[in-house]
């Protein structure tokens, strides 16, 4: 999808503004809300204009949203710099905030709503982590190669296990 001013060029879904579209919305190419959608939407990337209005159960592998958004959010990047209703739920592998100007400030306005971002939790991983024997979780800790240390990252009481050539010994502190 090339962009020309933020906005697909070529083959696209365009709902215009003062145009108000309630329904389901599916499409194979790039959808441009400039006005109101109410209800689910499906595609590949959804553009809300800083006039558009997205209400409902969106899918999508790509959202970006300078306006209004309310509903049930799936995507996997989701960008926002507009409005986020209360009752909205977002999930997203990655999400970016951006303020907006508005109202001589900028900002972000978010309802009361909920985000959730990155992978989901693997359930089976995390039972097989908690099921584990500690004596194994040692083991398998041993098993590791040590790290290699760093200069200057060095733990005090490493250096205090360390062997030192005589007449190398530090000061005593005084105390």
């Amino acid at each position: 999808m090339s962009e020309k001013n933020g906005l697909p060029t070529g083959k696209h879904t365009l709902v215009e503004e003062g145009t108000e579209f309630k329904g389901t919305m599916s499409s194979s190419c790039p959808i441009v809300v400039m006005g109101k959608v109410e209800g689910d939407v499906a595609g590949p990337v959804i553009h809300v204009t800083p006039s558009g209005v997205v209400s409902g159960v969106v899918k999508v592998k790509q959202l970006r949203s300078d306006g209004e958004l309310a509903g049930e959010v799936e995507a996997d990047t989701v960008e926002i710099s507009g409005r986020v209703r209360d009752r909205t739920v977002i999930r997203a592998r990655s999400l970016e905030v951006s303020l907006s100007v508005q109202k001589g400030g900028m900002q972000v306005v978010f309802g009361e709503c909920e985000l959730a971002v990155g992978d989901e939790p693997n359930k089976e991983a995390a039972i097989a982590a908690a099921l584990t024997p500690p004596a194994a979780a040692a083991a398998a800790e041993a098993a590791k190669p040590p790290a290699a240390a760093k200069p200057g990252n060095s733990n005090p009481d490493d250096a205090a296990k360390r062997r030192r050539t005589p007449g190398t010994e530090p000061p005593p502190s005084p105390t």
